[in-house]
């Protein structure tokens, strides 16, 4: 099939124009996605950085004021005994307030911050890799566009040769009925079947102009005259793993991160602390007792805190992680599916388009054969004018269809190998 294909005799090619890579690109610069990788990454960047930002020392500012109903005091005999020695024991107010400092700095997490990083690079690819699925999904655009375009000027070249060809034919019959060999009817045939093909161009015109401008909107450049792509061999294995496949990829990566936070999410944590704080009470009582007066304080020190409450979703969480593995083999199996189906079809139409290439330049040799033999006949009287223009419309059928079985054929190339990534 690929033999018969480089075979077959093409239409020349356009000499110059865009050509469909340099569509492809310009669109997938163009394209408002593309912004996304760097705010993804830059995104990513700083969830890390505040993440790690949490090894550094944790300081917060408190201020506060009570009133209480009660307060701690002597028993009323240590009171006597205190006023017998002449010591005014007030005992402690029960206006209190505090403004203070405290300082915390973990020096052992379980390796939760760690996990944590590599589950937020994790999402960040994944975000990344989802993004470039949907910018690959531009190429498909951009084939339909420039291919449709391809045929609508492949069409108005053909419609340009009918209009002359028909042109030919009424001043042929113009001469005719001057010499009285022809009838006025005829004439008029031939006349409006040219201004008929002249409104067909009208129309091709018209689309060419729509889709030259949206192919020039969505590449972000001037579009005038877009060039046929060779016609290359369909490879038999793909070259790169298609953006789908490799956001599956990234989904289980993000699945095992998520995973082994998990383990870390109920270890013991290690810190160190300091406490300062300017107020009343203090932490030495007595003398808060003798005189009610603000005071500085400090502690320090080393805490352990131990969570165990992961430890009750954990059969949960472990069990939902891997659902979420499971769904994504399933897209995987459905993707591969999918996209194995699309090969066939594609492979199938290529063959379809091969075979009826095939027989194109024979059809169109027959019809113009049998086009000149109609005027010919036109000319002794043999047949009226309706038989040549039924003669010129089925070779001018003829040749449309020999150029929308071209393109079609090299669409489903490109489609195939946008299917395959090559």
């Amino acid at each position: 099939m690929r033999t018969l294909i480089f075979s077959l005799f093409l239409l020349p090619l356009t000499a110059f124009g865009q050509t469909l890579e340099a569509c492809q690109q310009a669109a997938e610069r163009n394209y408002p996605l593309i912004r996304e990788y760097g705010l993804i990454e830059k995104t990513t960047e700083l969830t890390l950085s505040n993440i790690r930002k949490g090894w550094l020392p944790q300081l917060s500012a408190s201020a506060q004021g009570t009133v209480q109903s009660d307060v701690t005091a002597f028993p009323p005999q240590m009171q006597a005994l205190y006023e017998q020695m002449g010591l005014e024991m007030e005992g402690l107010g029960k206006g209190q307030y505090r403004l203070g400092i405290d300082v915390q700095q973990n020096i052992y997490d379980g390796g939760n911050m760690e996990s944590r990083k590599e589950v937020a690079r994790r999402q960040g690819e994944l975000e990344a890799t989802q993004n470039e699925v949907k910018v690959y999904q531009v190429r498909r655009s951009v084939n339909e566009m420039y291919f449709s375009l391809l045929l609508v000027e492949a069409q108005i070249r053909l419609n340009d040769d009918l209009q002359q060809l028909l042109e030919a034919n009424e001043q042929k019959l113009a001469s005719m009925l001057q010499r009285g060999t022809a009838a006025e009817s005829d004439w008029q045939s031939v006349k409006a079947e040219r201004l008929n093909a002249r409104q067909q161009l009208t129309s091709l015109l018209a689309q060419r102009s729509a889709l030259r401008r949206m192919l020039s909107t969505f590449c972000g450049i001037e579009v005038k005259d877009v060039e046929k792509p060779p016609l290359v061999q369909p490879e038999t294995d793909a070259r790169n793993m298609r953006p789908e496949l490799k956001a599956i990829d990234a989904q289980l990566r993000l699945a095992d991160a998520q995973e082994k936070a998990l383990a870390t999410a109920w270890r013991p944590k290690i810190g160190l602390f300091a406490q300062g704080y300017y107020g009343y009470p203090g932490y030495n009582m007595f003398e808060d007792m003798l005189k009610r007066t603000p005071s500085w304080n400090a502690m320090v020190g080393a805490r352990i805190t131990w969570n165990i409450g992961a430890l009750y979703t954990r059969r949960n969480d472990k069990a939902k992680i891997r659902l979420q593995r499971e769904s994504a083999e399933v897209g995987r199996e459905r993707f591969m599916l999918e996209n194995q189906m699309q090969q066939i079809g594609q492979d199938e139409n290529i063959m379809r388009y091969s075979r009826l290439m095939a027989d194109d330049e024979e059809i169109i040799t027959l019809r113009q054969n049998v086009r000149k033999a109609a005027e010919s006949k036109l000319e002794h009287g043999i047949i009226d004018v309706n038989d040549l223009l039924k003669e010129i419309n089925g070779e001018n059928a003829a040749r449309i269809g020999q150029a929308i079985h071209e393109i079609e054929m090299l669409k489903e190339i490109y489609d195939l190998k946008f299917t395959k990534n090559i």
